[in-house]
């Protein structure tokens, strides 16, 4: 195609952002198309993050290496992709550019927002600070830090009762993170930590589970919520149903029962939203700050601006609204790649059709919950070899997989984490007030 002085017309350039599992999909999809088109990726990390197993690096069981792989290795062999290192503040769909915080405006033809999800507190974002989240690398390996550095204090610790606060657990959040993260915090405290640190009293290390609902994974059959309940109180992690927490400090959380838990590891798993420069779109929302996206996965009112995977809210005939979920952001990335490629208008663009395979939540060793389709759901070591191959086939390269594979393979044998290192303590943990020296 050309314009009018002749000169052919530069090809149309795609701009995606975030590099999770959606915007990746899109990425790879559009490096095999055969019509020419420049892609610019953008994303706040030069890391693609497997997010499912996060909560492994924070319990160190696995390194962050194992579970992230460099951007620009993923295209190396895709010269029509441009990385750009940036945070995305806004967007202009009537001049059709995304604003950057560093580099300005990027103009595009086409955008494919897929930048995931944030922490959501719920108006208490002061909670922050004592109780972190689980999105990011960095949040994993602060976690890892502030787990470790908890067993360290409380072996050094004379008063009894603060050492029981430093290994005092508390998950908020009883959806699959809160319940992987319980499950792998027992396992840690009962089969490793008690053999790393035998000065401590085990019956001192609890693990504390709050559902603010009235079962735990509520995306899963109630079968299968009796089961990871089950399976937990095993473990011997204290499910709190029907709980939520009032107020978090420093020394632990007030519960809506009006009992102080006394902990200084608080983890907040409870709730996600979109990211807030979604609002610049000026388009409707729902509650979550998620685009309510059209039936082609694209912005109503802007045909070539399309929002997939955790940002977007696509409200499917069968299955109601889309969760959050990696199957869902792979499954509409490939969806919106072949848009692109075919190059269709937008009144003959197909609807976008989700297949549903399955969920699957882990607790523990050994031990997980899945519920395929059409009615089959069980749990047990089953569950969790099947659980397991997903995740393995899933991780984005073959170094990934293999590294993960032995590391789980040693910890089924041996019950001792491969990661269980303390790079940098703080100098003044959570609640605690260092004693000047005698």
């Amino acid at each position: 195609m050309g314009n009018s002085s002749g000169t052919p017309s530069p090809p149309p350039r795609v701009v995606i952002v975030g590099a999770g599992f959606g915007g990746i999909e899109v990425a790879r999809r559009l490096c095999r198309c055969r019509v020419p088109m420049q892609i610019v990726l953008i994303d706040k990390t030069n890391h693609h993050l497997f997010q499912p197993l996060l909560y492994q690096v924070a319990t160190a069981a696995l390194s962050p290496a194992d579970i992230a792989a460099p951007i620009r290795s993923i295209f190396h062999r895709c010269p029509t992709v441009s990385i750009v290192l940036d945070e995305v503040t806004a967007v202009n769909p009537q001049r059709r550019e995304v604003l950057c915080r560093h580099s300005g405006a990027i103009g595009y033809d086409f955008l494919v927002l897929a930048p995931g999800s944030c922490p959501n507190y719920f108006g208490h974002d002061h909670w922050r600070q004592f109780a972190p989240p689980l999105k990011t690398l960095k949040d994993a390996l602060e976690l890892r830090r502030r787990i470790l550095e908890a067993y360290e204090l409380a072996a050094s610790c004379p008063d009894p009762e603060e050492a029981r606060a430093y290994t005092t657990f508390v998950v908020i959040g009883g959806g699959p993170t809160g319940v992987e993260l319980a499950g792998a915090l027992a396992e840690i405290g009962r089969f490793t930590m008690t053999r790393d640190f035998p000065q401590l009293n085990p019956e001192d290390i609890r693990v504390v589970l709050l559902e603010a609902g009235p079962r735990l994974l509520p995306s899963f059959p109630p079968k299968l919520s009796a089961r990871a309940l089950r399976d937990l109180t095993e473990l011997g992690v204290n499910v709190c149903l029907g709980v939520r927490a009032t107020d978090i400090q420093p020394t632990g959380v007030l519960l809506s029962t009006g009992e102080f838990l006394a902990a200084r590891t608080v983890i907040w798993a409870a709730g996600t939203q979109a990211p807030d420069f979604l609002r610049s779109l000026g388009v409707p929302l729902d509650r979550s700050g998620r685009v309510i996206v059209a039936e082609d996965c694209s912005v109503p009112g802007f045909p070539e601006i399309f929002v997939i995977g955790d940002a977007s809210c696509f409200r499917d005939p069968r299955f109601g609204e889309l969760p959050a979920l990696a199957p869902v952001a792979l499954q509409q990335g490939r969806f919106v790649a072949r848009l692109l490629c075919a190059r269709r208008p937008p009144a003959r663009r197909p609807h976008f059709r989700y297949r549903h395979r399955g969920i699957l939540a882990t607790i523990g060793r050994a031990r997980a919950v899945a519920a395929l389709p059409p009615n089959l759901h069980f749990g047990g070591f089953l569950a969790w070899l099947l659980w397991a191959a997903v995740h393995i086939v899933t991780l984005i390269r073959f170094r990934n997989r293999f590294a993960v594979l032995s590391e789980w393979l040693w910890y089924y044998l041996t019950y001792q984490p491969g990661a269980r290192l303390l790079i940098e303590p703080s100098s003044t943990p959570p609640g605690h007030s260092p004693t000047a020296p005698s």
